[in-house]
């Protein structure tokens, strides 16, 4: 795929969740939160990283909801200031502060002292623009999460965190280019389906709903 293509697809399955209308986003939501929020993973993770939606991305606002009852640690992305390609996890705090990142996008005020190293955190929920059944991602483009957990490709023992990556089912194509330097998903959940990508995940498939 050129990156014209690739720029065109990312264009198509954008404009395919935002064609979404108002109640079928928040639909699938609900839907997304009873099937991910039952699963063993969910439940068994004490420390969340979710992220929040824009531009037509599924929203894991009830998600995040239901796991602020578990009295479970939620984080948010945060994009450094220095060096500017960085991507941080930044725990939540009740009365938030908040601020816009240089994309527009609401994140916590900078603490670096809320701040967890990737490999801290049990389960990372990501958007994601596209997808295809062998869990292939295609992002926005400015690749923080593949930078974010880089460390997955030095070592091979890395079990954590379980990576997953949150779409509506319209974003489904039949298949991505990878590149070097993409992370692999753990697995992939839509309103609609999930997808078990990784054997170590065994308490995924305890939840089939």
């Amino acid at each position: 795929m050129t990156p014209d293509s690739r720029k065109q697809l990312r264009k198509q399955l954008r404009n395919a969740r935002r064609g979404l209308s108002r109640a079928e986003q928040k639909n699938a939501s609900k839907r997304l939160a009873r099937r991910l929020g039952q699963s063993a993973l969910f439940l068994r993770s004490r420390h969340i990283a979710f992220y929040l939606a824009a531009d037509g991305e599924i929203d894991p606002a009830p998600l995040m909801s239901r796991c602020r009852r578990l009295r479970k640690q939620c984080y948010l992305p945060v994009l450094n200031r220095w060096p500017s390609t960085r991507m941080s996890f930044q725990r939540l705090l009740p009365g938030q502060r908040w601020t816009r990142n240089r994309y527009g996008i609401r994140e916590p005020l900078l603490n670096r002292r809320l701040q967890v190293k990737p490999w801290r955190l049990g389960l990372v929920l990501m958007p994601l623009v596209g997808f295809d059944a062998q869990g292939n991602r295609l992002g926005m483009g400015g690749g923080f999460y593949d930078r974010a957990f880089a460390y997955r490709h030095r070592r091979n023992t890395w079990r954590s965190p379980a990576l997953i990556g949150l779409a509506h089912d319209c974003q489904k194509t039949r298949s991505l280019p990878t590149a070097s330097w993409d992370i692999p998903l753990d697995g992939i959940v839509t309103d609609q389906e999930q997808l078990m990508l990784r054997p170590h995940l065994k308490c995924w498939a305890e939840y089939q709903g």
